[in-house]
């Protein structure tokens, strides 16, 4: 059985925001895979962590999941610094803490253009985690965490491809890491997102006002520990938007965002050191890019 780290992981996240088309407004950059293996595991203590995201998507589909003609690859890249603290202080039975995110990286859309710099910044003023609980006989560790992102990506009028979603969203989620059996975990992270309205969308929208819709996305995996270091395993991940986006407070139809992605990971550790591999291959899109997805990510806990 794992050893009981103290350690604490939470929100990682930069995606570009793309124009889709004008009868889209594109969903902010989320947590879609960067977050995996023993995520729901945490104790008094701080982490820090750097992770380097890279993405080739072949295809801009949409809401029927068709190829939109004229629209090429999207490849990026980022890198995320993560910092976060449990205190030894109890709320409702968990240790309460706080967390920070930042974020840089670079988008390329082909002909639909560009685009570098800063991401959000999250900063979250609340966390819980529970650990080392049972339901029945089997282990479980949990986390709930609000998390709010905040609008200084960088961010144009001009340009159709962004880093930054010029938007504030509120974004909670909950996460839990269970042990069913011996040597075997599954992780799952479940976030709901909200968007502000965006008063000084693209140009190329002709709108004075966007909203992003109300969206839920999950991350899930379930790992074999082969020796005590080593955790080896599938992971995946999904979005599905449930509200229609609005331009000019108008509500836009078959506009909903949708994707699902799954592939092969890998967790090592070494002492307060831990390696993560994970990739993951697109399916299922709709009205946003599709295509393949690798991350990497080092963290040290304290």
């Amino acid at each position: 059985m794992l050893k009981r780290f103290q350690f604490v992981l939470f929100l990682i996240l930069i995606s570009p925001t793309l124009l889709v088309a004008q009868t889209h407004v594109a969903e902010p950059a989320v947590n879609l895979g960067d977050t995996s293996f023993l995520d729901g595991i945490g104790g008094p203590g701080g982490v820090i962590e750097e992770i380097g995201d890279g993405a080739h998507e072949g295809t801009v589909v949409d809401g029927s999941g068709n190829t939109i003609a004229g629209t090429g690859a999207v490849n990026s890249i980022s890198q995320l610094t993560h910092v976060a603290w449990l205190t030894h202080k109890r709320i409702l039975g968990g240790s309460y803490g706080t967390e920070v995110v930042a974020a840089v990286a670079h988008v390329n859309a082909g002909s639909t253009g560009q685009s570098g710099g800063l991401g959000a910044f999250t900063v979250s003023p609340f966390i819980l985690q529970w650990s080392e609980q049972k339901i029945g006989a089997v282990p479980i560790d949990q986390r709930v965490v609000f998390d709010f992102d905040l609008p200084v990506g960088a961010y144009t009028r001009s340009s159709a491809v962004n880093i930054g979603a010029n938007a504030f969203t509120v974004h909670p989620y909950y996460a839990i890491t269970a042990f069913p059996a011996k040597r075997i975990e599954t992780s799952w992270r479940v976030h709901y997102l909200w968007n502000s309205t965006n008063n000084s969308p693209p140009y190329a929208t002709g709108a004075q006002s966007t909203q992003a819709g109300q969206a839920i996305h999950f991350n899930a995996t379930t790992a074999y520990n082969f020796g005590k270091h080593l955790w080896i395993g599938p992971n995946a991940y999904y979005l599905r938007q449930i509200t229609d986006g609005r331009i000019d407070s108008v509500s836009l139809r078959n506009s909903p965002e949708q994707v699902a992605a799954i592939g092969p990971g890998t967790v090592w550790n070494s002492g307060k050191w831990f390696f993560y591999v994970n990739s993951y291959h697109e399916l299922g899109a709709k009205n946003r890019p599709e295509g393949n997805k690798l991350v990497l990510r080092v963290e040290k806990v304290f």
